[in-house]
């Protein structure tokens, strides 16, 4: 087959646009940092048709519960996808913010509901998107999994180990889509940094290095009214009724042991998320801790700054400290001027990762492409937009059920190691810890659940 003429005798069209590609390719590479190849493959992939996205006279109906700061930011992401018909949350001053975000964005108003349950009953719902504090993920996904709705939930997936499996069998059941929040799955970065790691290309991993930020370390907190508005029974869910603090209640639950785990759950859920995407072991063997500084009594509960160690069956280590910086929810720079991220050390080298670079003690750790038949890594540019491609397709999502499970598994091992202050045993597959001090440990596998919101609150 005769190649088509090129205009005025010139090259031929193919040819100018192979070199179009490869000029996009060199300046994506220099301004991302990402080796040439991988990009090449990258641009590639993106040019092979996706699933077609629905016209507009027939994007999906989505629902957004929880409509705090990252429920924002997660509502506006999908409205990308389909319209935000509905929102939830038991702080009627959030919803009423978001709602009037949605609308300046040039969206119709959505239907404002205090219980979310009353949202799920609606038939005309296809997905939901759960942006609620850690110690309601389990019930919105069962809720929601129930009404055989697709969820995007944000991470960790759970609030104990217990509850990931509650959420595991739900999800299978029901046949719905879960995608877990971990975003930097769907980072280009992160997934060269573990196809390298996977593949070799360090030789022989030895360790990971995790840096997470330190946590906050204030108190004592007096109470106060709750503020008008705000549900603060219905916000503390299963967890022991308190008097109102204000320390407690939205940005900052993250450091109450009741509502989540701290930094360790927090940042955790992304970083030891990668890593055990790169360690592809579905779990460690043992883990062991050290809190640097207790906490303030009367104040946040969840250690600010600690270290904990994992070690897997092929004597792999993870090693996660915390780098304090006022910007905690920036990237803090560590005492060796590295920002919170990971770092693989394998026999033949080390690569750095985190969202802004990846780095290799030899750049051509980097340069040099993966040979053809090596391993690959799950596809995603994009979290939430692959969440609703797998609405449609039906296929898995990145992060699913149980990757977001087993995920959050390894943030909490860690958090229970530090609360028990003692080396621990972990049967990954039984899902509970063997031999000493595991009957202290198992306890903090499950918690009890305050009624009436306890796992028959959802049906």
């Amino acid at each position: 087959m005769s190649l088509p003429p090129s205009p005025a005798g010139g090259t031929p069209a193919f040819q100018i646009s192979r070199r179009s590609f490869i000029k996009r390719c060199a300046l994506v590479a220099a301004a991302t940092g990402l080796p040439l190849w991988f990009v090449e493959r990258q641009l590639a992939a993106a040019e092979v048709p996706a699933a077609p996205l629905p016209s507009p006279n027939n994007r999906p109906a989505l629902a957004q519960i929880g409509c705090g700061g990252m429920g924002t930011v997660d509502a506006l992401n999908a409205s990308n996808f389909g319209d935000v018909v509905a929102i939830a949350d038991v702080d009627d001053t959030h919803a009423a913010k978001l709602a009037q975000k949605l609308v300046a964005a040039g969206h119709p108003a959505p239907k404002i509901y205090h219980d979310f349950r009353r949202l799920l009953e609606r038939d005309d719902i296809h997905a939901v998107v759960n942006s609620t504090p850690d110690h309601w993920h389990t019930l919105v996904n069962l809720g929601v999994a129930r009404a055989r709705k697709d969820v995007y939930s944000e991470k960790p997936l759970t609030l104990t180990i217990d509850e990931g499996k509650h959420i595991v069998k739900a999800v299978r059941d029901s046949g719905i889509v879960l995608q877990t929040g971990t975003q930097q799955r769907s980072s280009p970065r992160f997934r060269l940094a573990c196809e390298l790691v996977r593949n070799g290309r360090i030789g022989r991993l030895l360790h990971a290095d995790v840096w997470l930020p330190a946590g906050l370390r204030g108190g004592p907190f007096a109470a106060g009214p709750v503020p008008a508005g705000l549900d603060w029974d219905f916000w503390q869910g299963q967890t022991p009724a308190v008097p109102y603090v204000k320390e407690r209640c939205h940005t900052n639950f993250r450091y109450w042991y009741d509502y989540s785990g701290g930094t360790m759950t927090d940042w955790g859920a992304h970083h030891n998320d990668i890593a055990y995407w790169a360690i592809g072991i579905v779990a460690p063997r043992t883990v062991e801790s050290r809190p640097l500084v207790p906490p303030v009594p009367g104040g946040y509960t969840a250690f600010s700054e600690y270290e904990v160690k994992y070690v897997y069956d092929n004597g792999i280590e993870l090693n996660i400290r915390t780098t304090k910086d006022d910007n905690i929810f920036g990237e803090p720079v560590n005492k060796n001027g590295q920002h919170n991220g990971i770092r693989f050390v394998g026999t033949n080298g080390w690569i750095w990762v985190n969202r802004h670079e990846i780095n290799a003690n030899d750049r051509d750790l980097l340069v040099a492409p993966l040979p053809d038949g090596a391993q690959r890594l799950y596809p995603s540019n994009n979290h939430m937009g692959n969440f609703f491609d797998c609405v449609r397709s039906r296929k898995n999502p990145i992060c699913d059920v149980e990757t977001g499970h087993r995920s959050a598994t390894m943030c909490h091992l860690g958090a229970i190691s530090l609360r028990t202050g003692q080396k621990l045993t972990w049967d990954s597959a039984a899902e509970h810890f063997t031999g000493d001090h595991a009957a202290e440990a198992n306890t903090y596998l499950a918690r009890e659940m305050r009624q009436p919101y306890d796992y028959t609150f959802v049906g």
